[in-house]
Protein backbone atom coordinates (compact mmCIF):
# COMPACT_ATOMS: atom_id res chain seq x y z
CA UNK A 1 0.00 0.00 0.00
CA UNK A 2 2.64 2.39 1.43
CA UNK A 3 5.69 3.20 -1.12
CA UNK A 4 7.16 6.50 0.62
CA UNK A 5 7.43 6.87 4.43
CA UNK A 6 8.35 10.43 5.53
CA UNK A 7 9.65 10.39 8.74
CA UNK A 8 10.37 13.57 11.27
CA UNK A 9 13.89 13.59 13.19
CA UNK A 10 14.63 14.60 16.78
CA UNK A 11 12.55 12.53 19.39
CA UNK A 12 11.33 10.55 16.52
CA UNK A 13 14.82 8.51 15.33
CA UNK A 14 17.07 10.94 16.60
CA UNK A 15 16.96 10.57 20.69
CA UNK A 16 17.24 14.66 21.21
CA UNK A 17 16.93 14.40 25.07
CA UNK A 18 19.11 11.68 25.76
CA UNK A 19 21.45 13.62 23.05
CA UNK A 20 20.91 16.70 24.86
CA UNK A 21 21.70 15.67 28.42
CA UNK A 22 25.20 14.02 27.32
CA UNK A 23 25.83 17.87 25.39
CA UNK A 24 24.56 19.79 28.91
CA UNK A 25 26.84 17.41 31.41
CA UNK A 26 29.69 18.04 29.11
CA UNK A 27 29.15 22.00 29.37
CA UNK A 28 28.43 21.73 32.72
CA UNK A 29 31.73 20.44 33.67
CA UNK A 30 33.86 22.63 31.12
CA UNK A 31 31.82 25.75 31.51
CA UNK A 32 32.18 24.71 35.49
CA UNK A 33 28.73 26.30 35.82
CA UNK A 34 28.59 25.10 39.55
CA UNK A 35 30.17 28.18 40.52
CA UNK A 36 27.72 29.80 38.86
CA UNK A 37 25.45 28.98 41.04
CA UNK A 38 23.84 26.15 39.22
CA UNK A 39 23.92 24.24 42.02
CA UNK A 40 22.99 20.37 40.07
CA UNK A 41 23.59 19.34 36.73
CA UNK A 42 20.15 17.19 36.63
CA UNK A 43 18.30 20.56 37.17
CA UNK A 44 20.17 22.21 35.16
CA UNK A 45 19.32 19.79 31.97
CA UNK A 46 15.72 19.31 33.62
CA UNK A 47 15.13 23.28 33.03
CA UNK A 48 16.45 23.15 29.47
CA UNK A 49 15.05 20.13 28.46
CA UNK A 50 11.16 22.11 29.48
CA UNK A 51 12.19 25.16 27.87
CA UNK A 52 13.51 23.93 24.86
CA UNK A 53 10.38 21.75 24.56
CA UNK A 54 8.40 24.98 25.06
CA UNK A 55 9.94 26.89 22.69
CA UNK A 56 9.72 24.41 20.19
CA UNK A 57 6.20 24.16 20.45
CA UNK A 58 6.06 27.96 20.08
CA UNK A 59 8.12 28.20 16.93
CA UNK A 60 5.74 25.68 15.44
CA UNK A 61 2.79 27.90 15.97
CA UNK A 62 4.91 30.64 14.77
CA UNK A 63 5.36 32.63 17.98
CA UNK A 64 9.23 32.63 18.12
CA UNK A 65 11.63 32.69 15.22
CA UNK A 66 14.71 29.73 15.07
CA UNK A 67 16.76 32.75 15.88
CA UNK A 68 15.02 33.86 18.91
CA UNK A 69 15.09 30.21 20.27
CA UNK A 70 19.06 30.26 19.76
CA UNK A 71 19.32 33.13 21.77
CA UNK A 72 17.11 33.44 24.66
CA UNK A 73 16.89 29.34 25.59
CA UNK A 74 20.20 29.90 27.53
CA UNK A 75 19.13 32.65 29.61
CA UNK A 76 15.45 31.43 30.47
CA UNK A 77 17.37 28.48 32.00
CA UNK A 78 19.43 30.86 33.86
CA UNK A 79 16.23 32.95 34.89
CA UNK A 80 14.13 29.47 35.93
CA UNK A 81 17.24 28.58 38.65
CA UNK A 82 16.43 31.82 39.82
CA UNK A 83 20.01 33.30 38.39
CA UNK A 84 21.16 36.55 36.60
CA UNK A 85 21.12 36.59 32.83
CA UNK A 86 24.85 35.57 32.46
CA UNK A 87 27.73 36.21 29.73
CA UNK A 88 28.47 32.85 29.72
CA UNK A 89 24.87 31.94 27.95
CA UNK A 90 25.82 33.21 24.58
CA UNK A 91 29.02 30.59 24.54
CA UNK A 92 26.72 28.19 26.23
CA UNK A 93 24.57 28.10 22.98
CA UNK A 94 27.56 28.29 20.58
CA UNK A 95 29.21 24.82 22.21
CA UNK A 96 25.54 23.30 22.44
CA UNK A 97 24.96 23.60 18.56
CA UNK A 98 28.99 22.39 18.41
CA UNK A 99 28.02 19.03 20.73
CA UNK A 100 24.30 18.10 20.39
CA UNK A 101 24.66 17.54 16.34
CA UNK A 102 27.71 15.32 16.72
CA UNK A 103 25.98 12.60 19.11
CA UNK A 104 24.99 9.55 17.82
CA UNK A 105 21.94 8.05 19.86
CA UNK A 106 18.85 7.49 18.18
CA UNK A 107 15.39 6.24 19.97
CA UNK A 108 15.23 2.49 20.98
CA UNK A 109 14.87 -0.09 17.76
CA UNK A 110 15.33 2.73 15.60
CA UNK A 111 18.01 1.33 13.40
CA UNK A 112 16.55 -1.59 13.43
CA UNK A 113 13.40 -0.69 11.72
CA UNK A 114 15.62 1.35 9.19
CA UNK A 115 17.68 -1.56 8.29
CA UNK A 116 14.15 -3.68 7.87
CA UNK A 117 12.60 -0.74 5.60
CA UNK A 118 15.71 -0.07 3.63
CA UNK A 119 15.73 -1.28 0.24
CA UNK A 120 11.27 -2.13 0.91
CA UNK A 121 10.43 1.92 0.87
CA UNK A 122 11.60 4.73 -0.24
CA UNK A 123 12.25 6.63 2.63
CA UNK A 124 12.63 10.19 4.03
CA UNK A 125 12.68 12.88 5.90
CA UNK A 126 10.69 16.13 7.02
CA UNK A 127 12.00 18.40 9.72
CA UNK A 128 11.55 21.67 11.00
CA UNK A 129 15.30 21.83 12.32
CA UNK A 130 17.92 23.71 10.70
CA UNK A 131 19.51 22.55 7.60
CA UNK A 132 23.17 22.30 8.77
CA UNK A 133 22.74 20.67 12.13
CA UNK A 134 20.16 18.27 11.10
CA UNK A 135 22.75 16.80 8.67
CA UNK A 136 25.08 16.88 10.95
CA UNK A 137 23.25 14.69 13.17
CA UNK A 138 22.22 12.50 10.64
CA UNK A 139 25.96 11.63 9.39
CA UNK A 140 26.79 11.30 12.96
CA UNK A 141 24.12 8.76 14.12
CA UNK A 142 25.15 6.65 10.50
CA UNK A 143 21.64 7.12 9.02
CA UNK A 144 22.28 9.58 6.25
CA UNK A 145 22.17 6.61 3.39
CA UNK A 146 18.97 5.65 4.29
CA UNK A 147 17.03 9.00 2.95
CA UNK A 148 16.41 9.89 -0.43
CA UNK A 149 15.06 13.07 0.33
CA UNK A 150 16.05 15.35 3.41
CA UNK A 151 13.53 18.27 3.74
CA UNK A 152 13.89 20.77 6.21
CA UNK A 153 11.52 24.15 6.71
CA UNK A 154 14.19 26.29 5.06
CA UNK A 155 14.27 24.04 2.00
CA UNK A 156 10.42 24.38 1.70
CA UNK A 157 10.21 27.57 2.76
CA UNK A 158 7.32 26.28 5.57
CA UNK A 159 7.08 24.37 8.50
CA UNK A 160 5.22 21.47 10.23
CA UNK A 161 2.24 21.67 10.43
CA UNK A 162 2.02 23.87 8.02
CA UNK A 163 0.37 22.34 4.94
CA UNK A 164 2.84 23.67 2.36
CA UNK A 165 5.74 21.35 3.45
CA UNK A 166 4.04 18.26 3.31
CA UNK A 167 2.94 19.48 -0.67
CA UNK A 168 6.18 20.65 -1.00
CA UNK A 169 7.80 16.94 0.28
CA UNK A 170 5.24 14.89 -2.26
CA UNK A 171 6.44 17.03 -4.92
CA UNK A 172 9.79 16.77 -4.67
CA UNK A 173 9.82 12.97 -3.82
CA UNK A 174 7.45 12.26 -6.91
CA UNK A 175 5.12 10.54 -4.13
CA UNK A 176 1.14 10.69 -4.01
CA UNK A 177 -0.85 11.28 -0.87
CA UNK A 178 -2.15 7.34 -1.10
CA UNK A 179 1.13 5.66 -1.64
CA UNK A 180 2.55 7.93 1.44
CA UNK A 181 2.59 7.78 5.48
CA UNK A 182 4.08 10.17 7.74
CA UNK A 183 5.76 9.07 10.95
CA UNK A 184 6.97 11.24 13.80
CA UNK A 185 6.50 11.80 17.53
CA UNK A 186 4.96 15.32 17.34
CA UNK A 187 0.79 15.16 17.40
CA UNK A 188 0.05 18.75 16.38
CA UNK A 189 3.53 19.24 14.10
CA UNK A 190 3.56 15.86 12.02
CA UNK A 191 -0.05 14.03 12.31
CA UNK A 192 -2.41 17.15 12.57
CA UNK A 193 -0.12 18.52 9.78
CA UNK A 194 0.21 15.41 7.74
CA UNK A 195 -3.83 15.13 7.77
CA UNK A 196 -4.52 18.49 6.31
CA UNK A 197 -2.72 17.13 3.03
CA UNK A 198 -5.07 13.37 3.59
CA UNK A 199 -1.94 11.57 4.46
CA UNK A 200 -1.88 8.97 6.48
CA UNK A 201 -0.43 8.98 10.08
CA UNK A 202 1.86 6.77 12.52
CA UNK A 203 2.02 8.32 15.48
CA UNK A 204 5.12 7.33 17.19
CA UNK A 205 4.08 7.56 20.65
CA UNK A 206 5.78 5.92 23.73
CA UNK A 207 4.68 7.47 26.46
CA UNK A 208 1.26 6.84 24.93
CA UNK A 209 -0.49 10.07 25.46
CA UNK A 210 -4.48 10.43 24.81
CA UNK A 211 -4.84 12.64 21.37
CA UNK A 212 -8.26 14.26 19.86
CA UNK A 213 -8.15 13.35 16.92
CA UNK A 214 -6.83 9.63 16.17
CA UNK A 215 -4.10 9.35 13.81
CA UNK A 216 -4.58 6.44 11.36
CA UNK A 217 -1.82 4.52 13.65
CA UNK A 218 -0.50 5.06 17.18
CA UNK A 219 2.30 2.83 18.20
CA UNK A 220 4.36 2.43 21.01
CA UNK A 221 7.63 0.71 19.73
CA UNK A 222 9.29 0.54 16.55
CA UNK A 223 8.31 -3.27 15.65
CA UNK A 224 4.75 -2.11 15.73
CA UNK A 225 5.83 -0.37 12.70
CA UNK A 226 6.85 -3.01 10.88
CA UNK A 227 3.75 -5.18 11.39
CA UNK A 228 1.45 -1.87 9.92
CA UNK A 229 3.42 -1.69 6.92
Amino acid sequence: MYQHLFFDLDHTLWDFDRNSIESLCEMYESFRLADAGIESVDAFCEHFLQINKKLWADFDRNQVTHAYIRENRFPLVFQALGLPDNAVCSQLSDEYLRLLPRKPHLTEAAKDVLDHLNGRYHLHIITNGFNEIQAIKMESAGITDYFTHIITNEIAASKKPDRRIFEFALEVSGATVEESIMIGDNYEADILGAQTVGMDTVFYNPAGLEVPQKPTHDIRHWNELMAIL
